[in-house]
C-alpha cells in the first residue's frame, strides 16, 4: 500500500514538472518572438532616425534622402485614406489591391534611393543619369498617390453632399410639421381689424 502511495506521489509530481517544462516551453517562444519583433522595430526606428537626420544634410545625398521621407508620408497618407474608406464601407473596387502593388514599388524604390545616398555619401562621383531618373520614378509614385487620395476625397465629399442634402430636406420638413396650422377665426378676426382700422383712418 506504502508502495502505491509512493507511487502516485512521483506520478503527480512528474505532470506537474512536465506541465511547468510546457509553460517555461511557451515563455521561452513567447519572449524570443517578442525579442524578434522588438529588435525589428528597433532597427525601423533606426532606419527612420538615420534617415532623417541624413535628409538634414546639404547636396545630392541629403536630397535623396528627403525624397525617400516624401514618398514614405505620401504612401502612409494615401494607405490611411483607403483604410479609412473601407472602414466607412465603400466600394473600393480593386483600389486596395492597387495601394499593395503601389507600396510594393514604392518599397523598391526607395531602396534604390537609400543605395544611392549611400554611394553618394562615400564617393565624389555624382551620377546624374541615375539621379534624374530616380526623380522621375518619385515623380510618378508620389502623383499616383496624390490622385488615389484626390479620387477619395472626392467621393467622401460627394457622400458627405449627399448626406447634408438629405439632412437639409428632413430640417425642413420637420420645421413646417412644427409650425401651427392658421385658425381661420384668427384671420377673420385679423381682417376685421385692419378694415376698422382703415375705416378710422378715412376723412
Amino acid at each position: 500500500m506504502g508502495v502505491a502511495k509512493i507511487g502516485e506521489f512521483l506520478v503527480i509530481v512528474l505532470v506537474i514538472l512536465a506541465f511547468l517544462l510546457l509553460l517555461g516551453g511557451v515563455g521561452i517562444y513567447v519572449l524570443v518572438k517578442l525579442g524578434k519583433k522588438a529588435a525589428v522595430k528597433a532597427r525601423q526606428a533606426t532606419t527612420r532616425l538615420t534617415t532623417h537626420v541624413n535628409a538634414m544634410g546639404t547636396g545630392d545625398a541629403a536630397e535623396v534622402e528627403r525624397l525617400r521621407l516624401d514618398l514614405r508620408r505620401e504612401v502612409s497618407l494615401t494607405r490611411q485614406a483607403v483604410e479609412q474608406a473601407q472602414r466607412q464601407g465603400w466600394g473600393l473596387g480593386e483600389l486596395p489591391r492597387l495601394l499593395a502593388d503601389l507600396t510594393a514599388q514604392a518599397d523598391v524604390h526607395d531602396g534604390q534611393l537609400g543605395m544611392y545616398a549611400q554611394q553618394r555619401r562615400l564617393s565624389p562621383y555624382v551620377d546624374h543619369a541615375t539621379l534624374d531618373r530616380l526623380r522621375e520614378h518619385q515623380a510618378k509614385l508620389t502623383a499616383m498617390c496624390a490622385r488615389i487620395r484626390a479620387d477619395l476625397l472626392g467621393d467622401q465629399v460627394q457622400h458627405t453632399a449627399t448626406g447634408i442634402a438629405d439632412l437639409h430636406s428632413r430640417t425642413d420638413l420637420e420645421i413646417e410639421a412644427r409650425r401651427r396650422a392658421p385658425d381661420p377665426l384668427d384671420e377673420i378676426d385679423e381682417l376685421y381689424r385692419r378694415t376698422m382700422e382703415e375705416r378710422r383712418d378715412l376723412p
